[in-house]
């Protein structure tokens, strides 16, 4: 299944905006729609700041996934499982840390 994330970021002094879609695992979307996105979001940003060297004032600003579900505030407390490979594919394999 594919769903479409929107991301909000600023880096290097100016607010940029990208958009794309991304395949989840069907059956982990159903169980948890917004944690699933989060997951696939925060990944791709982390794709983003590698891909754009991201600077020191990197910051997101909001990042919401089939146009309407703002899922900003999961994404910031998104974090790797360090005894997992990060594949989507093989489940959630990030952890949420409060």
């Amino acid at each position: 299944m594919n769903i479409n994330i929107k991301v909000y970021l600023h880096a290097k002094e100016t607010n940029f905006y990208q958009y794309g879609s991304f395949s989840v695992v069907n059956s982990h979307f159903k169980k948890e729609p917004d944690w699933t996105a989060a997951i696939a979001a925060y990944e791709w940003i982390q794709q983003i700041k590698i891909n754009f060297a991201a600077s020191e004032d990197f910051r997101i600003d909001q990042v919401v996934y089939n146009d309407d579900n703002d899922i900003t505030d999961l994404v910031k407390k998104v974090r790797p499982n360090k005894t997992s490979p990060s594949h989507l594919e093989k489940g959630l394999l990030l952890i949420l840390n409060d």
